[in-house]
């Protein structure tokens, strides 16, 4: 049994596996026919500075008459889990006899032997590990790859000389990026070309897809003239951009050179200090540089940084090995080099940790002597500066937000004066619109001073009854500021017209009881102005890409200051919580379907658009009551040519990688639309195939408004569906799906579970958030209970005023002297008749009747507030 000596290094999550092949250490083992593969995970210390040893593991192999020895190792996607895993190739060979098989390393240490195949040669040029785990290589100027799902080795129908690079392409899947001889143009003559001709175009460089089996131009990687010179490259950067694919790449060349290439054209050079580089990998260090570091075949290696231009920013003789990951645990990546040291038996005991800044860290140093100064300056010097960064950036942050809150309150109490003189001289005071108050602190300030001034300027006209007729619609709706509407629009949808009213963030209205109408502005005797509708409310947060359509409230963080009562769902948007980075325009939009075809039988058609809410006022029991107004929004024109000409037609088409519908289309498609939300959850597997999914099979592009969310362009039923999909996790997340129907809502799920793993469970949420339904029981419950009050209030003042008149007859009496009332026969006579009717009212105030109509107007409210809560709480159940 013949073993290879060399050991192989791998960084994995911050720890460096070491690999050897040896012998087993008890002497009865050792019979020349077993060999174990050990592996040891090393951490870095920070207190000794030293690597220590965090466990190991043993994988053993039968080995009789046989030589195995270990290819080569890297990390590698499993394609039936999703994780990131170390993976190494083993050879095993006896005579003419090759096997080779690859293991997988798992967090327990186990190793899980993923595929083996023979073959009547060696692998020596250009051997590549990919997702799969996959392996392929170059023999005989052809390309042979294998994975473990088909376990058999395929043969690619390309000839090349040799592979640069090898990895993941949008788009493409894995590509191979390799050089062949030149295929010359048929129309050319190839004696014509020049000896400078032939050098240059003797060769190419061309990419092949493995699982498309596509080849794609080298063009777009660098041009071809550098085929001849190249000898490795890495692709840094890789999208689709109308259609073209956009590649940066660094690659070095046989001159001793680094080449920056962006889009197919060089962008920088570097010279190399040493001759023969082999391999370039980057690494991305706290300061977010970007380097690329470059191993030599002499044992050297040196970084090149990229700043305004590549230059050469250190280098290093006699390097064993360089790994990249963030050994230090502190965020970014650091350089690893392991040095040769014939000296020392020990594989991590000569090293160097850095990132060409703060961090450096070396071994055979003695931190212990050190000065404290020094030990602090070394250990945690990056730290201290990032954390007096983050201080002095969030001071600066307070001072601002003081400086507004001070102006802001200045603000206020100018408003309210302003508002105290236009009282006592007779005039109406209008606050300022949301275009003249920009800043959402001075909105949740201004709507804090509508407490006082409501009570001095009306600004709204009450109507209790809802219009029956256009004619009692312009009387009765509300003459509301404009500023509380800033846009009405319609599009068309299918068989449905869409009418949105776009709300402006002053608008505190409570969003549960908002409403539009549509009444036609025709007089026609034989049919009902009003049209029917099913209206929604829609929240749109632009800046992080998030849709919800909802009725309901949020529930608000604590506050800093004192904000309006009346408008709870404002309170998340005027105090947005510090940890989140999602800033909420707070855009509302009320909209209202209905059946577009009953309308177009007008041939056209004009209707006024009303949008009814409740006015929230507060008591001094802090219960709230409302009163119902209504809003005139302004009117819409429908007819039949407009709609054939696709004026109101919803657009949504590709452009650049993205969906161009408007905030108006987004908006409209999301009305007509039932929401579905499913959790999925996957204990052994990352949920990665769900993104594949949507942008793969289902064609889904993201909005250009709204990026969160994405657009199905697939042809057939599942066409205008959109989804929205939010990773909590990489083995969690929530799938929301905005469709037409139950149908299309079955085809997307019948779609999905086929490329699920078997493991992943899919549970249907019900609409909503506990933290929403929280809130919405507690409203419910509050009106539940004032509802009983006033019922209560209303029965006890019934029986107040029947008491009172009653006893209107005795008042006289009431304060008569007992004594001198029993003196005379007539005083007798006047006590017996008080006594008798105090008696009488006695009797009456314990059996109090109540007209009937009234009590089932007041069991129907009890009745309805009970009903809002029970359905509530089932939902929260």
């Amino acid at each position: 049994m013949l073993l290879s000596e060399q050991d192989q290094f791998l960084s994995y999550n911050g720890e460096v596996l070491v690999f050897q092949l040896s012998k087993p250490k008890h002497a009865e083992e050792a019979d020349d026919k077993t060999i174990n593969l050990c592996v040891r995970r090393m951490t870095f210390n920070r207190d000794t500075k030293l690597f220590v040893q965090k466990s190991s593991g043993v994988f053993s192999m039968g080995a009789s008459h046989s030589k195995i020895e270990i290819i080569c190792c890297s990390c590698t996607t499993d394609s039936r889990t999703g994780i990131i895993l170390p993976c190494i190739l083993m050879k095993k060979k006896k005579r003419n006899n090759v096997k080779y098989f690859l293991l997988l390393l798992h967090s327990s240490n186990q190793f899980e032997p993923s595929f083996y195949f023979r073959l009547d040669y060696e692998l020596k040029e250009d051997i590549r590990l990919f997702a799969g785990p996959s392996l392929l290589w170059r023999h005989a100027n052809k390309l042979f790859y294998i994975s473990s799902k088909t376990c058999l080795v395929q043969s690619a129908p390309v000839q090349l000389s040799s592979v640069v690079w090898t990895g993941e392409i949008v788009g493409e899947g894995t590509v191979v990026l390799g050089v062949r001889t030149a295929c010359l143009p048929e129309t050319e003559d190839p004696d014509g070309f020049s000896v400078s001709d032939r050098a240059i175009w003797g060769s190419e460089f061309f990419g092949y897809a493995i699982q498309t089996q596509k080849t794609l131009t080298g063009t777009c990687f660098m041009p071809h003239a550098y085929s001849r010179v190249v000898s490795s490259v890495y692709v840094c950067k890789s999208e689709r951009l109308k259609q073209q694919l956009q590649i940066s790449l660094v690659a070095i060349t046989h001159k001793n050179q680094l080449v920056w290439f962006q889009n197919g054209a060089p962008k920088g050079v570097c010279e190399l200090p040493y001759e023969k580089p082999c391999s370039v990998k980057p690494a991305l260090t706290s300061s977010k540089d970007l380097l690329f570091v470059v191993s030599f075949a002499s044992g050297n290696s040196c970084v090149v940084q990229r700043r305004d231009s590549l230059q050469v920013a250190s280098k290093w003789q006699k390097v064993k090995c360089v790994l990249v990951d963030d050994f230090i645990s502190s965020g970014s990546e650091q350089l690893l080099l392991l040095f040769d040291d014939d000296s020392n038996t020990d594989v991590l005991s000569t090293f160097k940790i850095t990132d060409l800044g703060e961090v450096n860290y070396a071994s055979g140093i003695n931190y212990k002597h050190d000065v404290p100064a020094a030990e602090g300056l070394q250990e945690n010097g990056f730290l201290t500066v990032r954390a007096l960064e983050t201080r002095l950036q969030a001071g600066w942050t307070s001072v601002r937000e003081l400086q507004q809150h001070l102006g802001l309150q200045k603000r206020v109490i100018l408003e309210s004066c302003r508002a105290l003189i236009d009282l006592v001289e007779e005039r109406t005071h209008i606050l300022p619109n949301s275009k003249e108050v920009k800043c959402r602190w001075a909105r949740s300030l201004l709507n804090s001073a509508k407490l006082f001034v409501e009570g001095l300027v009306s600004l709204w006209d009450d109507v209790e009854n809802p219009p029956d007729s256009l004619s009692k619609v312009t009387s009765l709706a509300s003459e509301v500021p404009e500023h509380f509407t800033e846009e009405l629009w319609q599009r068309v949808v299918g068989d449905s017209l869409v009418v949105g009213v776009k709300l402006t963030e002053s608008f505190y209205l409570s969003l549960s009881d908002v409403s539009l109408s549509l009444v036609m502005d025709q007089d026609f005797s034989s049919i009902s102005p009003i049209i029917k509708c099913q209206s929604k409310i829609i929240k749109l947060n632009k800046a992080f890409s998030a849709l919800a359509v909802s009725s309901s409230q949020i529930e608000p963080p604590p506050k800093k200051m004192k904000s309006d009562l009346h408008s709870k769902s404002d309170l998340k948007k005027e105090f947005p919580m510090r940890s989140s980075r999602i800033q909420l325009d707070g855009a509302k939009t009320a909209t209202a379907v209905t059946s577009l075809s009953p309308l177009l039988a007008f041939h056209r058609v004009c209707c006024v658009v009303l949008l009814h809410a409740r006015k929230q006022n507060h008591q001094n029991d802090s219960l709230q009551q409302s009163k119902k107004i209504t809003v005139l929004c302004g009117k819409i024109l429908l007819n039949l040519e407009d709609i054939s000409n696709g004026r109101y037609s919803v657009k949504m088409l590709r452009e650049n990688s993205y969906c161009t519908g408007s905030m108006e289309d987004i908006l409209a498609v999301l009305a007509v639309s039932v929401r579905f939300s499913f959790q999925i959850v996957s204990c052994d597997c990352t949920l990665t195939p769900v993104s594949s999914w949507l942008l793969g099979e289902m064609e889904c592009t993201p909005f250009k408004e709204c990026q969160d969310n994405i657009f199905c362009h697939k042809a057939g039923n599942v066409h205008g569906t959109i989804f929205n999909w939010a990773l909590k996790n990489p083995f969690e997340g929530i799938l929301t799906i905005f469709c037409r129907n139950l149908t299309v809502l079955f085809q997307c799920l019948h779609s999905l579970t086929r490329i699920l793993p078997p493991s992943c469970s899919v549970k249907l949420l019900r609409s909503g958030s506990k933290g929403v339904f929280t809130e919405q029981l507690a409203l419910a419950l509050e009106k539940e209970m004032l509802t009983l009050k006033n019922s209560l209030f209303l029965r006890e003042a019934k029986a107040e005023n029947s008491l009172t008149w009653g006893n209107e007859s005795g008042k006289k009496i009431n304060n008569a002297p007992l004594a001198s009332l029993l003196d005379t026969e007539e005083g007798v006579q006047q006590f017996r008749k008080k006594f008798q009717n105090e008696r009488e009212e006695s009797v009456r105030s314990m059996n109090q009747t109540m007209n009937g109509a009234l009590y089932q107007k007041i069991a129907l409210k009890i009745a309805e507030a009970q009903l809002s809560s029970d359905m509530i709480v089932w939902r929260l159940a």
